[in-house]
């Protein structure tokens, strides 16, 4: 019995291994893929099994490690303000916000290591936002209490009082231009760019500091 060639549809003499027309064999096997087989995991949905011999990876989310230092690094900031209110000097209060950002760093991620160069980050970042809470607070408290004359009253005082001590004409002439408005501004803004860069520093010596004495607690 004839068949058609699965090439050519040239009938084909039952038994014969080719085509005479297109030479196509015509001894075919169909292997079908394996089909995984599903198995039912949690909650009653169906997954389809792993081949044999394929490596599973599973998918862990990894957190990042700036949306779980926000927290802790603000909260330290803001107990290095109130204790500066308090009466407790700057130096202290800035250099202890990076040690408390570690610590509270650690309170929530016990599991995470730690070590100086993380502590000096997580101090580098409460020195920021201490910095930022700083400013807001005193814009605040310049415009509600109208505090602005006596900040300028206090900058003219410290010009003066630099200009009692030096007699140097050139410094006498640098002086002059630091009372104009212009200068005031620049005095300012000087004293809010050394302030930011020393809170940095300090909160990071303290973070650093702090990671330092953890790590050498933790287990090896």
């Amino acid at each position: 019995m004839d068949h058609p060639c699965h090439k050519c549809n040239q009938p084909v003499e039952e038994g014969l291994p080719f085509c005479a027309h297109c030479g196509a064999p015509q001894i075919r096997v169909a292997m079908a893929d394996p089909a995984p087989q599903p198995v039912t995991a949690a909650g009653g949905v169906l997954e389809p099994e792993p081949l044999p011999g394929a490596t599973v990876i599973a998918a862990i989310p990894v957190p990042s490690r700036l949306s779980h230092a926000v927290a802790p690094c603000a909260l330290a900031a803001a107990v290095a303000i109130v204790l500066t209110l308090l009466g407790l000097h700057p130096l202290v209060t800035t250099v202890g916000a990076g040690g408390l950002a570690v610590v509270f760093y650690r309170q929530r991620n016990p599991l995470a290591p730690i070590r100086p160069g993380i502590g000096a980050q997580l101090g580098a970042l409460a020195g920021v936002l201490g910095f930022g809470m700083a400013m807001v607070l005193s814009a605040f408290v310049v415009a509600a209490l109208h505090k602005a004359p006596d900040i300028r009253k206090v900058l003219l005082e410290s010009v003066q009082q630099s200009a009692a001590r030096y007699s140097d004409p050139q410094y006498q002439a640098a002086l002059d231009l630091m009372r104009s408005p212009a200068g005031l501004v620049a005095m300012m803004v000087f004293a809010l760019i050394l302030g930011f860069f020393l809170c940095v520093v300090f909160s990071s010596l303290g973070g650093a500091l702090t990671a330092a004495l953890l790590a050498r607690r933790d287990p090896r």
